[in-house]
């Protein structure tokens, strides 16, 4: 059983208005008004000063369950987006793990599903430990990203990415949240630039929901519950009204997905998850014995849930 022992984020102090990232990405002010009015987004948190070390090793310092455990960690993993994220022979992963005295560990990215690498890194986290063969063993997976090229910075007409960073402790067992179930659908035909394929962007468009809800249900079912069972939805934040429609759709009240980031934060990559779980902590919307589903998706394409109790 693999179980989320702790996780903390870190967001940057810097909030910028929607409108001053879509001046610097050279987009008309009736774009601007888009990604505010309808797709929900009024800020968007970034780190200019601060590099991918800097915001991986900010949201690691936060994770108090790491403090004097540091030899049990077995494996660290970096679920990203980008493939390439710093200039060879440059490793900010390697860089954290000798600051934070885990140069023991074996460290690796992952980036299979893009934007739902965060569920995949924490599944795989599982996996390794239960392989491993020591109980007490532990994963770290991180999560974050800059925003440092214009394919990093949004996706037209969808969202547009912040710069935070997050960090989660697995281990195979413990009075944590426990996941129950995780679902991931990869549609590979829908691998390519979708800003530059209109035909494939019109066919995602129109599948994506029932994808995405395909892959809720499944985690769902195979946790032995049905949607309505769930307490809270811990979304990607891309946009509000994707989110919304799915309510519509499925019949799943809105109330109970936690959206209230999407309009502070922006995309924060595969990072999200873990920030809104953060927040749920924070507000008490979790309870011991409540059952919560984590959904992401990727480009490329990937949807992905996970049943986790609290």
């Amino acid at each position: 059983m693999t179980a989320l022992e702790a996780v903390a984020c870190y967001l940057p102090d810097k909030r910028v208005p929607v409108e001053d990232v879509a001046a610097r990405l050279g987009l008309t002010s009736m774009q601007a008004r888009l990604f505010r009015r309808y797709l929900g987004l009024a800020e968007i948190r970034l780190d200019p000063g601060g590099t991918l070390l800097d915001l991986l090793s900010a949201a690691t310092g936060r994770l108090g369950g790491l403090r004097g455990r540091e030899q049990l960690v077995r494996y660290v993993l970096h679920a990203r987006v980008m493939s390439v994220v710093a200039p060879y022979p440059d490793n900010p992963l390697r860089d954290l793990c000798r600051g934070f005295g885990l140069g023991h560990a074996v460290s690796f990215t992952v980036t299979h599903h893009a934007c739902a690498s965060g569920l995949l890194a924490v599944d795989l986290a599982g996996r390794l430990l239960a392989e491993d063969g020591d109980p007490r063993a532990l994963a770290l997976v991180l999560a974050g990203e800059k925003a440092f090229t214009r394919d990093a910075q949004f996706v037209p007409g969808i969202t547009i990415f912040g710069e935070a960073a997050a960090a989660c402790l697995v281990s195979l067992d413990g009075p944590a949240d426990r996941v129950l179930s995780y679902a991931a659908s990869i549609r590979g035909e829908f691998s390519g630039r979708l800003d530059r394929l209109p035909g494939m962007a019109s066919r995602f468009e129109k599948e994506y929901p029932a994808s995405f809800a395909e892959a809720m249900s499944a985690a769902a079912a195979q946790a032995g519950m049905s949607m309505g069972d769930l307490s809270l939805i811990l979304p990607h934040n891309v946009n509000m009204p994707s989110w919304q429609r799915h309510c519509r759709r499925t019949g799943f009240p809105v109330g109970r997905v936690l959206l209230d980031n999407v309009p502070v934060t922006g995309h924060a990559f595969c990072a999200d998850a873990f920030i809104n779980y953060v927040t749920a902590a924070e507000r008490g919307l979790l309870r011991p014995g409540d059952r919560y589903l984590i959904a992401a998706a990727g480009l490329g394409a990937t949807f992905s849930a996970m049943v986790v109790e609290h």
